[in-house]
């Protein structure tokens, strides 16, 4: 049986390569871009960065490259069984006879993909603990100065800066121009709060913008951004969205305002509650003033009635020396009353008994004691002048002087007498008395007899 249905024997047979040959060019320039769904299979994520994988559904797969030039772009990172749109060319690789996807773009297909990458997200920087209360700063009491990242010209920061001037106009306000929508806002949004921070001039950071679909916020659901907020050291406030819309930042910043309004009236004090609490510590310091002075009042009168005039002073202690005065008065003539009584007693007894004659009797007896006196005395003087003279030749014999002039001297050391050699050492300072002074030398040195 003949199964060959070649109409002549001259037609040429095509070899397998330029027949994978003409299959690559009719698929290539038959589907230049296609966009395809399906779920990832096979994933294999290689150290040159390149991706590999198989795009899948029930009944067929294709093989997929996404080389490392186009998958740094996406904005999640898949996993097996992800449901993906890709935007690739469809190619053809001769050598093998393989089919192939070369993928440009990825991104999370079918209902919920958003929401899909939100919560894994949201579950991963979760299980890191991005989002514990620990980490959390706590706001200042009342900010000097504020900046606000957000777009200049949406309604979120017009009602930050009405709040603001409404509640307490003396915050100094610093609006940081960013995009807070599209595919280069999350960047944008990162650089600004990375720029801000780093000044150290503002006391807290409102991070925000008005509400939208979940596409819309998406740039504040990227991780890099996310983890931005957590690394920082100034105080930030996440007021993104609507209250019924949370993103990513929300939950890492350290408080969350439902609504850009919201995060205004967190960091500016009620000016009228404000003044109300000034009030009330005003009134509080005047009542303990008010208190004070009372006591002193009281205190002030008790002393001025104490306290006496001067003049009745003086007339108090004016009378207390009349009063001396008087009594001293009166002791003094009661002293001379008493000596002029014992005065004319004795006279009277003097006048009773004439002492002439006792008088010269006892002058009789002076005379001739002064004259025994004066012969002892004289008798005493010669035999004291014979007793010291004999004492005199008796010291003589002994007396250093003495001895001095017979050419001896006498050695001392600090005012001591040298009688030993053992009482001087070598370089002692010594003096020599001699009869007629002292020499000073210095010993040099010593010998026994």
């Amino acid at each position: 049986m003949n199964y060959f249905t070649t109409s002549s024997a001259n037609e040429t047979a095509f070899t397998v390569s330029r027949l994978n040959s003409e299959i690559q060019q009719l698929l290539e320039a038959s589907l230049p871009w296609i966009l395809v769904e399906g779920e990832i299979s096979n994933l294999a994520r290689p150290a040159s960065g390149h991706w590999y994988f198989s795009l899948k559904d029930d009944k067929a797969q294709i093989r997929c490259a996404m080389f490392k030039s186009k998958s740094s772009g996406v904005r999640f990172k898949p996993q097996n069984g992800d449901l993906v749109r890709l935007r690739a060319n469809v190619t053809f690789y001769g050598p093998r006879g393989d089919c192939q996807l070369t993928v440009e773009s990825m991104e999370l297909g079918g209902e919920g993909a958003l929401q899909q990458a939100y919560e894994r997200l949201k579950t991963q920087l979760q299980n890191e603990g991005l989002f514990a209360q620990e980490h959390k700063k706590a706001l200042p009491a009342l900010p000097q100065r504020v900046a606000i990242i957000t777009s200049p010209v949406g309604a979120a920061v017009r009602d930050i800066i009405s709040t603001f001037k409404r509640r307490f106009p003396l915050t100094e306000l610093t609006i940081i121009p960013s995009l807070v929508q599209g595919q280069e806002a999350a960047k944008n949004l990162t650089e600004q709060l990375l720029r801000i921070d780093a000044s150290e001039h503002f006391d807290a950071i409102i991070i925000g913008r008005g509400g939208g679909s979940l596409e819309d916020l998406w740039s504040f659901n990227d991780e890099t951004l996310a983890r931005t907020i957590f690394n920082t050291k100034t105080p930030i406030i996440s007021a993104v969205g609507h209250e019924t819309d949370f993103t990513i930042a929300d939950f890492v910043a350290d408080i969350r305002a439902a609504t850009p309004t919201a995060a205004a009236e967190l960091l500016s004090p009620d000016t009228a509650q404000y003044l109300k609490s000034i009030q009330l510590q005003h009134n509080t310091l005047i009542n303990h003033f008010e208190r004070q002075l009372q006591q002193h009042q009281q205190k002030l009168d008790y002393l001025t009635q104490r306290m006496r005039h001067p003049s009745e002073r003086i007339s108090i202690q004016t009378d207390k020396l009349n009063a001396l005065h008087n009594r001293l008065e009166q002791a003094v003539q009661r002293k001379i009353q008493q000596q002029s009584v014992t005065f004319t007693h004795q006279q009277q007894r003097l006048s009773n008994c004439n002492p002439q004659t006792t008088i010269t009797k006892h002058q009789q007896n002076i005379k001739t004691i002064e004259q025994r006196l004066q012969q002892a005395l004289t008798q005493t003087v010669e035999n004291k002048k014979i007793r010291f003279a004999n004492l005199m030749e008796k010291l003589n014999l002994v007396s250093p002087l003495n001895i001095l002039s017979r050419g001896y001297a006498i050695p001392t050391k600090d005012k001591q007498v040298i009688r030993s050699i053992n009482d001087v050492k070598k370089g002692d300072t010594l003096s020599i008395r001699v009869e007629d002074g002292e020499i000073e030398c210095q010993a040099t040195e010593s010998s026994t007899l």
